[in-house]
């Protein structure tokens, strides 16, 4: 039978069909009247027809009441258009349809928004219409390379002899980085599932269980505030292998990542290029100090170096820098290469910058004519000078700016300061997709308040050293068997060589505080299976996500997703969240108390 809508999509026809009688739908995109002849931009997920309604033909009638965005069924002859009028931007643009029957599928009411034409429509408005939004070219192609991209990826995972796995929406709460969506339960009064943060103990379970390479499209769920790059819900490629080591891991997943970016690298139009493989490998404390943020981007070629020696010598006498190194802080400078013709308020504008960040400002001396010249220059004498020339490799028209403070704030605000130099210089390089992996992170860390032991990042690493280093060492020297991959400054994955054994994870989460009762409690399932003979295992977990917001160089993640809540996490389509029912509650054992938190007096 005959399909009554379309014999062509409204991106297929070309000159080869020149007289061929078809039928096409789709939705109305622009109406045109040229004298009383009406151009109609026919449009479906594949591309645009131009379709003509002359004055003689039937449907003439019927077009005229319609709005953009109605959906029609158009029957009519394939026509070359007339000479000097084809569309070379249009793969449909040497062909037109003459229209004779018209049949409408569905009128549309007014559009609270265009969708042909871009307009500076509200967010809120865009996500309560998100329907109408999705037809917008931009946003429909960005849905488009996500499912492309997620094809990819599974094709690839498949490729290196994993295997696809669905694991639990509905679990148990965990120490996790973040905090849980909790779920009631109606049959266990009180208790509460919660959705999955990652699927981080299941992953693991199935190396217990023998599967040797996992991997899963994962849905994962964290209850953070929002912003641009973050999402309550989110999806990763979650993978995890037995028996191999870190670099195993680093092998096989730039194959597959890098792969897939370099089949979509050039989908803006733009010309980039991927990283070869091997990806460069740098470890957290390098990172910190040469970047200052343990994601880098690496298409900004400044780095970061510490001159604390220089502004502790005895003959250097900036005492605004010397009472901070004192107290335990560090000096970090930025060489800018080449900047001695800048004007003035190139560094004054930097300076405010920096004020605006928080910082005293941005000092810096210029080496002119093989001279220190600027607002600390005076303070570094001759022979501290030729130190730090060495030290920061300045060169004759360089400049170096200082940070000073506290190393993770020095740190901090270097990285920040790297960035804003190099984007005012202009120096980015354009077209790379620079990959690396940053590998030794710290397993633990003190909070600053309380002084506690905690764990630096995923709890389930296998500390470097094992049971020794966690024996004998001081726990916020110990290094873990844990990586981030990294692109143009987004973290795209966190991954881990894991602690199979009971014994050292008893040892690891004694360290951070949790006794052992607590580790029988959240995590006896994991716990119980380790007891029965676990392989040595690790793995990883790119965010898909960001990984579509890179390739269509998109900074907002709600801009790469069919349906997203708002910065609030509300959805103005759907109405969530909302209220349910006294019955609803009822059954689940709860009542709702929105009386104002009492606030306990200091003291």
């Amino acid at each position: 039978m005959t399909n009554p809508y379309r014999t062509h999509h409204c991106g297929a026809l070309r000159l080869e069909n020149r007289s061929q009688t078809v039928t096409l739908s789709g939705w109305v995109h622009r109406i045109r009247d040229h004298g009383g002849v009406l151009f109609i931009d026919l449009r479906d997920t594949y591309g645009l027809t131009q379709c003509v309604v002359d004055m003689d033909s039937p449907a003439r009638a019927q077009m005229e009441k319609l709005r953009v965005e109605s959906v029609i069924t158009v029957d009519g002859e394939v026509k070359p258009r007339a000479e000097g009028t084809a569309n070379s931007k249009l793969p449909t643009g040497d062909i037109e349809v003459y229209v004779n029957k018209l049949t409408v599928q569905s009128a549309a009411d007014v559009i609270p928004f265009q969708v042909a034409e871009p307009d500076q429509t509200g967010e809120d408005l865009r996500l309560k219409y998100r329907y109408l939004d999705l037809r917008r070219a931009g946003m429909h192609s960005r849905v488009r390379l996500r499912n492309n991209m997620i094809a990819s990826l599974r094709r690839r995972m498949w490729d290196q002899g994993f295997q696809e796995f669905n694991t639990p929406i509905l679990t148990a709460s965990s120490p996790e980085g973040a905090r849980d969506y909790l779920v009631p339960s109606r049959l266990h009064a009180g208790k509460f599932y919660a959705l999955p943060q990652a699927p981080q103990q299941f992953k693991q379970l199935l190396m217990v269980s023998g599967f040797d390479r996992y991997f899963q499209i994962a849905p994962c769920f964290r209850d953070e505030d929002g912003r641009a790059d973050r999402l309550a819900e989110f999806y990763q490629l979650d993978m995890e292998m037995s028996f191999i080591t870190q670099e195993d891991i680093f092998k096989t997943m730039e194959q597959v990542i890098g792969g897939m970016f370099t089949e979509f690298a050039d989908w803006t139009g733009e010309e980039r290029t991927v990283s070869a493989t091997p990806w460069p490998h740098l470890t957290w404390d390098d990172a910190m100090l040469r970047y200052g943020s343990d994601k880098p981007d690496l298409r900004n070629p400044l780095e970061i170096c510490d001159v604390t020696a220089v502004f502790r010598r005895d003959d250097v006498t900036f005492n605004a820098f010397k009472s901070v190194i004192a107290a335990g802080g560090v000096v970090r400078a930025i060489r800018a290469p080449k900047v001695a013709d800048r004007p003035r308020s190139f560094f004054d504008k930097l300076n405010d910058w920096a004020r605006g960040e928080g910082a005293a400002g941005l000092g810096y001396i210029l080496l002119d004519n093989n001279e220190g010249k600027g607002p600390i220059a005076k303070f570094v004498p001759a022979a501290a000078q030729f130190e730090l020339n060495r030290l920061a490799g300045l060169e004759n028209g360089d400049a170096v700016f200082f940070i000073c403070d506290k190393p993770n704030k020095a740190a901090s605000m270097a990285g920040k300061a790297r960035d804003k130099i190099c984007d005012d210089m202009g120096i980015r390089a354009k077209g790379q997709l620079g990959f690396c992996w940053i590998v030794d992170f710290p397993m633990y860390e003190q909070n600053e308040k309380t002084g506690a032991i905690d764990f630096a990042h995923n709890p389930f690493s296998m500390p470097q050293g094992g049971m020794d280093a966690l024996n004998n060492q001081n726990p916020l020297d110990i290094k873990a068997y844990q990586y981030d991959c990294v692109c143009n400054g987004f973290e795209l994955c966190s991954g881990a060589i894991r602690n199979h054994r009971p014994d050292i994870m008893e040892r690891a989460f004694a360290i951070a505080g949790y006794d052992r009762a607590v580790l029988e409690h959240k995590f006896s399932g994991m716990l119980n299976a380790f007891r029965f003979g676990a392989p040595p295992h690790g793995g990883c977990a790119f965010g898909i996500d960001r990984m579509v917001m890179i390739l269509a160089d998109e900074p907002n993640l709600r801009e790469v997703y069919a349906f997203v809540m708002n910065g609030a996490y509300e959805d103005q389509m759907m109405g969530s969240p909302s209220t349910v029912s006294d019955q609803q509650l009822k059954d689940l054992h709860l009542k709702i108390d929105l009386g104002k938190p009492k606030i306990q007096a200091a003291g």
